[in-house]
């Protein structure tokens, strides 16, 4: 797994990290297994079932035809446990993977982490089939994220 200094701050264009982690169901997950099949969209929220994180959530399920049709892989990352994410995506019949990040390994990683907490703060990164970040959405607000991330994809496509 590739860490990057927890004060350290990627920005578009940088390559991003590595990470291997485990998603809901406990299997390993490695983002250079999805780059090789297209842009990955790798974002990272505070908690499950909580107001902001399930508004995003679903807002990503819901627009997940047309980011498939662009090729676009959709992970979800925080502290939560494999468990808590099965039930939240049963509770909201999500369409894509959630990373249990209970150790915080790729939260670190990738700079997520909210300093001196176990929890990471609302940050997306559309990381393009070469592993180079392409779009960096930083904001405590879903509908930004959402909106900044479905332009994104489009200006990938072109």
């Amino acid at each position: 797994m590739a860490t990057v200094a927890a004060d350290a701050k990627l920005k578009v264009g940088d390559k991003a990290p590595a990470i291997t982690g485990r998603d809901q169901q406990g299997k390993e997950w490695k983002l250079a297994d999805h780059l090789n099949k297209g842009p990955v969209l790798l974002y990272f929220y505070p908690k499950d079932n909580t107001p902001g994180c399930t508004k995003q959530a679903c807002g990503l399920r819901d627009r997940m035809t047309d980011l498939q049709q662009a090729g676009v892989t959709v992970v979800g990352v925080s502290f939560d446990t494999p468990e808590s994410h099965q039930k939240f995506i049963a509770d909201h019949q999500l369409n894509f993977t959630l990373l249990a990040d209970t150790d915080g390994q790729i939260a670190d990683a990738f700079g997520a982490r909210i300093p001196g907490q176990k929890m990471a703060r609302r940050v997306s990164f559309l990381i393009g089939p070469d592993g180079v970040i392409r779009h960096i959405t930083d904001t405590g607000k879903a509908e930004t994220h959402l909106e900044e991330m479905t332009a994104a994809v489009k200006q990938l496509k072109k």
